[in-house]
Order: C-alpha cells, then structure tokens, then sequence
C-alpha cells in the first residue's frame, strides 16, 4: 500500500471512530480529542465538491459500511496527492491521533482496516501464563 493511501485509510479509520464515539456519546471519554477537528478539517477541505461531501458524510452516517469508507478513502487520497500540504496535514493528525492512543508515531493502515472488535464477554478456563 503506498503511504497516501495509507495515510487515507488510517484518516477514514479516526472518522469512522469518531462517529461510532459520537453515536454513542462517548465522544468525550475519548483518548484523543482530534476527532472533530479532523471532521471538520475534512468538511471544510471538500466544501464544493459534492461527491467528496457526499462521501464524508456517508461515513459520519454509517461508519461500518465498508463501501462507504473506501470511497472517502479514495476521494481523500486525490485530495491529498493534489496538495502537498494537505497530505502533510493528514499525516500529522494521523500521527498525534496515534500518539495519543500509546502507538508510538507510525500507524498500519492495513491493521485499522482489517481490525476486529469483540463487544462481547471473554471467559478464560484452565492454565494460562502470559510472556
């Protein structure tokens, strides 16, 4: 995967993860409050351009749709490869948000993609030793 691409995945990720805190109103016991700010970053970079708009907002509405989030990804991979300084930008708040969450400042947009969540109780039995 090259690194734009990267970067737009990583960045839909931190959208979608926004609209699953906000929906569940735990927006303000989130770890990194750059959420927002990078929605709104977003809004106002695509303001006039309706499929980009469309797209964004597809997301905030349904962030698990999996279709919804590669088109914002790649509406938001040729925004970033038109400008130089908005693709620095979006690596910038990829590594604060990545920061912020522990990680250190790389991120593997192919581990935020592919990630699985497990919402339910984890019963462990019998011998288990950590290392």
């Amino acid at each position: 995967m090259d690194p734009v691409t990267a970067v737009a995945a990583a960045s839909v990720a931190l959208v979608a993860k926004g609209a699953l805190e906000s929906a569940a109103q735990e927006a303000g016991r989130a770890g990194w409050a750059g959420g927002a700010r990078l929605l709104e970053r977003l809004r106002t970079r695509f303001r006039g351009d309706g499929a980009a708009e469309a797209a964004l907002d597809e997301v905030t509405r349904a962030p698990d749709d999996d279709g919804a989030r590669q088109n914002l990804e790649r509406v938001l991979a040729a925004h970033m490869l038109r400008d130089r300084a908005f693709e620095d930008e979006m690596r910038r708040t990829v590594d604060e948000a990545v920061a912020a969450q522990g990680q250190g400042p790389q991120v593997s947009a192919g581990l935020i993609k592919n990630a699985t969540v497990f919402n339910e109780k984890v019963e462990i039995q019998g011998d288990w030793n950590i290392s």
